[in-house]
């Protein structure tokens, strides 16, 4: 369930994204303010809704008004199209006197299907209130639907504090899949140590590329309470056992990363939220490998300002975002658009120069 097109009208900064297309690599990118973080949080939202937590996620944004474009004076609706190439899904919310958001209207055609005008659907997901109600409905074109709104988490590593739960104790059995915030993480590889081998290996050999000093990791339940794990490691040529909190910043979060795009059965789209922050430079060119490996076979939507992320990638794989007039324009380069330039400067450079927009 890769997306093949969006489409999106008046979301946040996002006045109208008339069928952007996507590949199985998107790099967006942009200045501070542009919308990529609100392009990101469309599927954050998605997220929210299939998870029964639809109304939560509009009252932590501020309700209704902060979620329109430029709130309910300027947009009475939010409409959006989902195109998976084989199946669609669209609809259309609406505000409520209380700031709340509802299903006006919702959809799940089949390609082909006329649905411009029509009122009717085949299976309808939600309620007007975003609770979930497919029970027996859930069938036929609506199974890939749900699956793939369930499957899309926006992952963000930026928490590396002390209280960052990717740093504490969790629940050996939370190891079904990785959290957006890595805080299972020691489950989850303990999960892959045990039933998938071979990527436990090359995640561990991976992580020693930009971590030389790293030998292996450690993963054992809590002596005191075999319910409980914790990320533990050694250090090549010591046998004191280290733990994430003698990570760097950086060392941790890639971890995370090359955890998530080496992982089995990984979903067909994933969403990362900036993932160069606190990346030492050459950390960020094996990153840039592994995102071009998972993008072999599945979808990367990434949001970034880093350069030297940038200068591994090609023209085609890049969204570039800019506001103008107050709203978030997208605009995928093409591929041939920079031949006169390729030659001579790197894709980070020209972006730096402005040629192509979206500066950093």
């Amino acid at each position: 369930m890769k997306i093949d097109a969006i489409s999106i009208k008046n979301y946040k900064s996002i006045k109208d994204i008339d069928d952007l297309k996507l590949t199985n690599l998107n790099i967006l990118i942009g200045a501070n303010g542009a919308g990529k973080s609100n392009f990101i949080s469309f599927f954050k939202m998605l997220n929210m809704m299939i998870e029964k937590k639809f109304q939560e996620y509009v009252k932590v944004q501020g309700g209704a008004d902060n979620i329109l474009y430029f709130g309910s004076k300027i947009s009475s609706e939010i409409c959006a199209t989902i195109d998976f190439k084989n199946n669609i899904y669209r609809f259309i919310l609406k505000p409520n006197e209380d700031d709340t958001l509802f299903f006006a209207e919702e959809a799940t055609p089949y390609v082909g299907e006329n649905i411009i005008g029509k009122a009717t659907f085949e299976t309808q997901l939600f309620n007007a209130k975003g609770s979930k109600i497919y029970g027996k409905y859930h069938k036929g074109v609506a199974d890939y639907v749900i699956d793939a709104l369930q499957s899309w988490k926006v992952y963000h590593f930026h928490d590396t504090s002390s209280t960052a739960g990717v740093k504490k104790y969790c629940d050996i059995s939370n190891n079904r899949k990785l959290a957006p915030d890595a805080s299972n993480l020691a489950a989850f590889l303990y999960l892959l140590k045990i039933k998938f081998p071979d990527s436990f290996f090359m995640i561990e050999e991976s992580i020693k590329l930009i971590a030389p000093y790293f030998d292996r990791f450690i993963l054992e339940p809590d002596a005191l309470n075999e319910e409980r794990i914790r990320l533990e490691w050694l250090e090549i040529g010591s046998d004191k056992i280290f733990n994430a909190n003698h990570l760097s910043d950086g060392t941790l979060r890639m971890i995370c990363l090359t955890t998530l795009l080496l992982q089995p059965n990984a979903a067909d789209t994933i969403i990362i939220d900036e993932p160069e922050l606190g990346l030492h430079p050459y950390a960020i060119t094996v990153l840039a490998a592994l995102m071009k490996s998972f993008a072999i076979d599945k979808q990367l939507i990434v949001s970034t300002q880093s350069v030297s992320l940038i200068n591994q990638f090609e023209p085609k794989d890049i969204v570039v975002t800019d506001k103008i007039d107050g709203t978030s324009v997208f605009r995928r380069l093409e591929e041939n658009e920079l031949a006169d330039w390729v030659g001579e400067y790197s894709l980070g450079e020209i972006w730096e120069k402005n040629i192509i927009g979206g500066r950093p």
